[in-house]
């Protein structure tokens, strides 16, 4: 059993995306390979095979190692629902909700959580590749550390540190870290990995020369800037596009202060015939076929913010002119009557008015439902998959008139009689062919391309492997994986 961690010099600077293309590249050398992040803090999470919750980055790892998402690889996710706070998740479920201060000392306790789920995986799996959180050399985290070099000394693990040279600063970045490492922290840094370099490799080399020279540490490659490749984030949203057709759908998507899963938002971005645009604090709200109202961590705050942000005149006024609304998860809790949050699961207690385009209301409880589903839109009996990831419990009369016929029997969401807006629980489901099709028809676009959100992800993965085996040192790597 062999474990090899990446650790980063900053966060974002590729530390999920480089653990994808190891995952895929040690398969490749027919060795079975297990991803894990001991500590994720991330809004976007995904439902495992074991009916848990994880970092949707760690989902993604798993496809590249050809395994089905489990809680093991990912035992402790924070989800932010404050400045200060955040749900914390140990193995898939949600235990409590606490600030930064009461969780630096409940780390004892989930760094037991983090090491029993190392353990289950190195017992499975011939190489766990782990991938850090945020950077190593943070002086004000370091007791008590169980996400970067906390874990790897308590696993007694290799590090490679990676380093994004788009930002600048590079050579800083990794001399500096490793400054502010231990000398037995220093000692199992075994190379440096330079991501996203645009130019002529050989105006790098007296740098990388320097840099080895005075670390006595390797520079294992690096990795080139690739313009088109769209793997999904595991925070911040990206609001890259690809080439559009002549006539597109115009969508826009508010920018809540605790949005969650906006790679929902993923698939739409990559088709060639949707515009979408996500709209920030103070930004004009454009015109648009349709607007989509996204999942929410803090589903009445997110209320009261789109509220003072000008959103429900504009919502009211695109209805008026015949455009559509789609509501995500938190999104469809907006679209009701009234949010009640008695337990004071996402900041306090109380209640709040929904916009009241829909004739329900919802209650949040205290335990979550986690689900990966199929059905049927009611939209063109399309087919769909998603995934249930909500504490809130939808009630009333407008549910009668579901959005989705799942296959479990039950129904979900709502749409209004007059077929201007839909609600669903389903996150993820853009990314089956046939939904996206019948929802972007719904929203008024005519002969729309059927696009493999899938396929365009499998294939980003494999190109990721083929950027390994051409850039960096592959030989040390197998040596690294006991390969």
């Amino acid at each position: 059993m062999t474990t090899l961690m990446v650790q980063g010099t900053t966060s974002d600077a590729g530390k999920s995306t480089l653990v994808t293309a190891l995952c895929r590249w040690v398969t490749r050398q027919g060795v079975n390979v297990v991803p894990f992040k001991p500590q994720n803090m991330a809004l976007n999470s995904a439902v495992t095979a074991d009916g848990g919750e994880i970092g949707r980055a760690q989902a993604v790892q798993a496809q590249a190692a050809y395994l089905e998402p489990h809680t093991d690889m990912n035992p402790v996710l924070l989800k932010p629902n404050s400045d200060t706070g955040a749900q914390v998740i140990i193995h898939g479920r949600a235990v409590t909700t606490m600030n930064a201060v009461a969780y630096h000392d409940y780390k004892a306790i989930a760094m037991q959580a983090v090491l029993a789920s190392h353990a289950r995986l190195s017992a499975a799996y011939p190489v766990v590749m782990v991938e850090g959180a945020g950077s190593p050399a943070e002086i004000n985290l370091r007791a008590g550390d169980i996400a970067n070099m906390g874990f790897a000394e308590a696993v007694d693990c290799p590090v490679l540190l990676i380093a994004d040279i788009n930002r600048g600063g590079v050579f800083a970045h990794l001399v500096g870290t490793l400054e502010l490492l231990s000398p037995s922290e220093q000692a199992r840094v075994k190379g440096f990995i330079i991501n996203r370099f645009r130019g002529d490799i050989a105006l790098l080399q007296p740098g990388l020369d320097w840099l080895e020279q005075r670390t006595g540490k390797p520079v294992i490659g690096v990795l080139p800037y690739v313009l088109d490749l769209h793997l999904e984030a595991e925070d911040g949203i990206d609001q890259r596009q690809t080439d559009k057709a002549d006539q597109v759908l115009k969508v826009v998507v508010p920018v809540l202060p605790r949005i969650s899963n906006h790679t929902d938002f993923d698939p739409l971005r990559l088709h060639p015939q949707v515009d979408l645009q996500f709209v920030g604090p103070g930004q004009a709200i454009p015109p648009a076929d349709l607007i989509i109202l996204p999942g929410s961590k803090s589903v009445r705050d997110d209320l009261a913010y789109l509220r003072a942000n000008g959103w429900e005149i504009a919502i009211s006024r695109h209805l008026r002119y015949g455009g559509k609304v789609l509501g995500i998860c938190g999104g469809l809790q907006m679209l009701g009557e009234q949010v009640h949050d008695p337990l004071g699961l996402e900041g306090v207690p109380g209640s709040s008015a929904g916009l009241g385009l829909l004739a329900f209301e919802t209650r949040l409880e205290e335990h979550k439902q986690l689900r990966n589903v199929r059905g049927r839109l009611a939209l063109e009996n399309a087919e769909v998959g998603g995934y249930e990831i909500h504490a809130g419990v939808t009630t009333g009369p407008a549910l009668e008139n579901a959005a989705v016929l799942l296959d479990d029997g039950r129904c979900d969401g709502a749409q209004s009689v007059d077929g201007q807006i839909f609600g669903t629980y389903l996150h993820g489901l853009f990314e089956s062919p046939a939904a996206c099709s019948a929802l972007l028809r719904w929203a008024g676009l005519q002969a729309v391309q059927d696009v493999d959100y899938h396929g365009l992800r499998e294939r980003d993965i494999e190109r990721l492997a083929d950027l390994v085996e051409t850039h960096l040192d592959t030989g040390l790597l197998r040596e690294l994986c006991g390969i």
